[in-house]
């Protein structure tokens, strides 16, 4: 049984202790052995110089840190209320924003303990390695403020749209191969209900499936002739006593923590192997856009912009990957993939439900389908042919005068632009 997740959630404060950490160690350590290997070495700085600036940069630094950080959070906040929660949270979890916060913290830190060390013991000089340690650390201030800033710029619209888009691009460049798609195979035969095999359970709180190690898992069926079917694919929430694989025609069985530890999960859904991610939070923002408090058509246009390309890259994917074999060519593992009429059916449906009276957003949908219909293989086009009679449909219910249907029904990629004259 899995009890806990193989990978447990990064803790945000680890990053700034290690660097607070650090620059007090620098702090103790460096102007010691800086006395000991150079004792005559001395900055020309005069002292009340080097205190009046040691100071300005620590309780400078300090005050830096609290406003930065309490306006990018205070950002991240109302952000959310106009995308996604969830899409906020990968911003939330940059590694910058912990980099910039422990630089900050060291560079406080190392500026009050260089005080101590200025006109040590009435010498009236001021250590020259310490005073240069203190620059550097302002100047790596200013350039993680600088970061700072355009991982900030990442909250207008088209940037996160863009930064969903490149997600979704990722992972079907890295999940599906290039070919064309292939005839559709059929299932194997599930096991025997006489013989059920052994089944792997999760017991603990509501985790998602973050990722499957597909490979290890044919390595272990491999290892005593055994056939998988992960039954917990990525992208699903698992609660107490879900099933999360079953293993059949084994000639032994499988350690369970190694089944465990082929199976990776979270407290959310990540885009690693879940090209339906990005989409789902495309999907997120668009209808956010489409609220009544909101009322935004323009955004869930540009939302299906993106939603657009990402349909037309899986279109031109082999996307019936689920199916394992090993290196015999024997079936091993079964997990389930979305097909393509999934991922029609996510990126369409609720956009459709909750655009249906806009003029704007419905005149995108049928370019865009009108668009895939021209790109996609053959094998493809019946799902679409369907939406594009369903927004045929959802016109005429949702626009009484003539005129307006007229208007609703013309394709134009802009939503409210250029007519398509194809």
């Amino acid at each position: 049984m899995i009890r806990k997740p193989r990978r447990r959630p990064a803790r945000a404060w680890r990053i700034p202790s290690l660097y607070a950490a650090g620059a007090l160690a620098l702090g103790l350590i460096v102007p010691r052995l800086e006395l000991h290997l150079w004792p005559g070495l001395a900055s020309e700085m005069s002292v009340s110089a080097a205190l009046a600036i040691y100071s300005s940069i620590a309780s400078g630094m300090i005050a830096l840190t609290g406003i930065v950080f309490s306006l990018t959070f205070v950002m991240v906040q109302f952000s959310a209320t106009a995308y996604s929660p969830r899409l906020v949270m990968w911003l939330a979890r940059d590694p910058l924003l912990s980099h910039a916060l422990g630089t900050f913290t060291a560079t406080f830190l190392y500026a009050i303990a260089a005080l101590a060390w200025v006109d040590r013991s009435g010498s009236g000089s001021v250590p020259f390695v310490s005073a240069w340690m203190v620059v550097v650390l302002l100047l790596v201030s200013v350039a993680m403020f600088v970061g700072l800033i355009q991982r900030v710029s990442l909250l207008q619209i088209n940037r996160m749209l863009a930064f969903t888009g490149d997600q979704g691009r990722s992972v079907i460049e890295s999940l599906y191969p290039v070919e064309g798609p292939a005839a559709v195979t059929p299932e194997p035969a599930p096991p025997s209900a006489d013989e059920p095999g052994q089944v792997v359970t999760y017991h603990g709180r509501p985790l998602a499936v973050q990722r499957v190690n597909v490979a290890e898992l044919v390595a272990l069926a491999a290892s005593c002739g055994a056939r998988v079917d992960v039954l917990a694919v990525v992208g699903d929430t698992v609660v107490e006593s879900t099933p999360l694989m079953r293993v059949s025609g084994a000639t032994r069985r499988i350690d369970e923590r190694a089944l465990r530890n082929a199976v990776e999960l979270g407290p959310e859904r990540t885009f690693e192997q879940d090209p339906k991610y990005a989409i789902r939070l495309l999907v997120d923002i668009a209808i956010r856009a489409l609220s009544p408090a909101v009322n935004d058509p323009t955004t869930a246009v540009q939302a299906l912009d993106q939603i657009g390309d990402l349909l037309l890259r899986l279109g031109r994917r082999h996307l019936e990957i689920g199916d394992f074999h090993d290196a015999r060519g024997t079936l091993r593992v079964v997990m389930a993939f979305p097909t393509w009429d999934d991922f029609i059916l996510l990126a369409f449906d609720e956009i459709r439900s909750y655009g249906a009276t806009s003029v704007q957003v419905m005149r995108r949908m049928k370019a865009l389908v009108r668009d895939l219909l021209a790109a996609v293989p053959e094998e493809r086009r019946l799902a679409l042919a369907h939406w594009q009679d369903r927004l045929q449909r959802t016109v005429a219910a949702h626009f009484t005068d003539p005129e307006e249907q007229r208007h609703a029904l013309v394709e134009d990629r802009q939503g409210l632009g250029a007519p398509s004259r194809a």
